[in-house]
C-alpha cells in the first residue's frame, strides 16, 4: 500500500508544474478573448445601428438597402451579405441561417472552455500543493508551508478570473448572437417571400 501512495504522490506532485503552465496559458487567452470582444463590440455597435435602420424600414420594394449596408467582419454582417447575394433562394438562405448557427457555437466554444477549464486548474493547483504543505506543517517547517499555500491560493485566484473572463463573455456573445439570429430570420423571410 505504501508504494501506490508514494506513487500517487509523485504522480500528482508531477502536475503541479503543466497546471501551472496550463494557468498562464489560459489568462493568456482570456485576456485575449476580452480585448477581442471589445474589438468585435466597437465594429459590432456600427454596424447593427445601420442594419436595424434598414429592417426598420424593410418591405419588398426596401430590400435593395441591404446591399448597401457597410462592410464588416462580423459573422452576422457576412451572413447578412451572404443571404442578399443568394436573395430569391429559400433554401439556400436556409442554409446561410443554418451555417451562422454553427459558426456562433463554435465562437461560443472558446468562451465556454474558458469558464469550465480555469476553475478547474484552478482547483488542482490549489490541491496539489496543499499534500507538501501539510508535510511541511508536520515537520515544523513554516517555510515550506507558506510557499506552497502561496502557490495554493494564487491558482485558485488565477482560475476563478479565467473561469470569470470566459463567463462575461459567454453571456454577452449568447445575447448577441441571439438576437442576430431573429435578425437573420426575418431579413431570410423578407427576401425569400
Amino acid at each position: 500500500m505504501f508504494v501506490f501512495e508514494k506513487l500517487l504522490y509523485w504522480l500528482s506532485s508531477g502536475l503541479l508544474a503543466p497546471v501551472m503552465v496550463a494557468v498562464v496559458f489560459f489568462l493568456v487567452r482570456g485576456l485575449v478573448l476580452i480585448g477581442k470582444l471589445y474589438g468585435v463590440y466597437a465594429e459590432r455597435l456600427k454596424y447593427i445601428r445601420r442594419l436595424d435602420e434598414e429592417i426598420n424600414r424593410l418591405t419588398p420594394e426596401t430590400i435593395d438597402g441591404l446591399a448597401a449596408l457597410p462592410a464588416s467582419k462580423t459573422l452576422l454582417a457576412q451572413a447578412v451579405r451572404r443571404l442578399w447575394e443568394h436573395r430569391g433562394e429559400k433554401i439556400f438562405g436556409t442554409k446561410i441561417v443554418a451555417d451562422f448557427e454553427v459558426e456562433c457555437e463554435k465562437d461560443l466554444d472558446r468562451s465556454r472552455t474558458l469558464s469550465k477549464t480555469g476553475p478547474m486548474l484552478g482547483l488542482m493547483g490549489t490541491l496539489i500543493p496543499l499534500g507538501p504543505a501539510l508535510a511541511g506543517l508536520a515537520d515544523g517547517d513554516i517555510a515550506v508551508m507558506s510557499r506552497q499555500m502561496q502557490i495554493a491560493f494564487n491558482t485558485t485566484v488565477v482560475g476563478l478570473a479565467i473561469g470569470a473572463m470566459g463567463y462575461l463573455t459567454l453571456q454577452t456573445k449568447q445575447r448577441w448572437y441571439a438576437a442576430d439570429l431573429n435578425r437573420l430570420d426575418f431579413i431570410n423571410d423578407m427576401i425569400n417571400k
